[in-house]
């Protein structure tokens, strides 16, 4: 038996004011999330984009066309909730930062995560005010608590749709300066993602490319690249 998949019951999508935010209607009638509750969103432009992506439905519902609709569901019944929680899952990948940690050989790949990577501690340094250590090899470094207390109120100063954008480019490469790096227009998001498979790339190009390893890379820059998106509609 095959497997029911839900169809196209509208003609158009549109969007209109409500709630002190926008929400998307299908023939008048108002996007809900899966759990019920109002898809109220924080601008028109987000909106607009949403609705878009209803509108490019075909006669089945593929919701793996929808990156903002899913986006959005997440950041009104599962990170809404538990804002607090989600704040500290994003800010302890602080301690554990991607780009404090560097490999101590072969020179080439040494030379190649100073040059990606240091421009963007500098920046943390600087812009943020958050100087982290770097260590190189496989010996644990230590974070000063005061640095880690100023990445979370970054984290922390964002609204749910902006906690929701800054999680898959916080956790896809594995590092909170990339990901606010991405916010705060320092990168794009390809460019994290490239800054993140710095390793990756060196070793691929040393002993060949895998084909499943280079699909789940794609995978994760497209993820990223939808959260980016994601970011600037909800901004305005």
């Amino acid at each position: 038996m095959s497997e029911w998949q839900a169809r196209r019951f509208w003609a158009t999508a549109s969007t209109r004011p409500a709630g002190g935010g926008w929400e998307v209607v299908l023939d008048e009638r108002p996007l809900r999330t899966p759990g019920k509750s109002p898809l109220i969103l924080p601008t028109q432009a987000l909106a607009a984009a949403i609705a878009a992506e209803w509108d490019a439905q075909q006669q089945v519902i593929d919701p793996n066309r929808m990156p903002l609709t899913r986006a959005a569901n997440s950041a009104i019944e599962k990170v809404m909730p538990q804002c607090a929680e989600v704040v500290g899952m994003l800010a302890d990948y602080g301690g554990t930062d991607l780009l404090s940690y560097r490999a101590d050989a072969p020179e080439a790949l040494v030379r190649a995560q100073a040059e990606g990577w240091d421009p963007l501690i500098d920046w943390a340094a600087t812009e943020l005010r958050a100087p982290l250590r770097i260590t190189h090899g496989v010996i644990p470094v230590p974070q000063d608590p005061a640095v880690l207390l100023k990445l979370r109120a970054q984290v922390a100063a964002l609204d749910p749709f902006g906690l929701t954008a800054l999680h898959d480019l916080v956790t896809l490469p594995g590092s909170l300066i990339l990901g606010l790096a991405v916010i705060r227009g320092r990168v794009d998001a390809g460019t994290a993602h490239a800054l993140s498979r710095i390793d990756e790339e060196f070793q691929a190009e040393r002993w060949g490319r895998d084909e499943e390893a280079e699909a789940a890379a794609a995978g994760r820059l497209a993820a990223m690249r939808d959260s980016e998106r994601f970011w600037l509609l909800s901004r305005g």
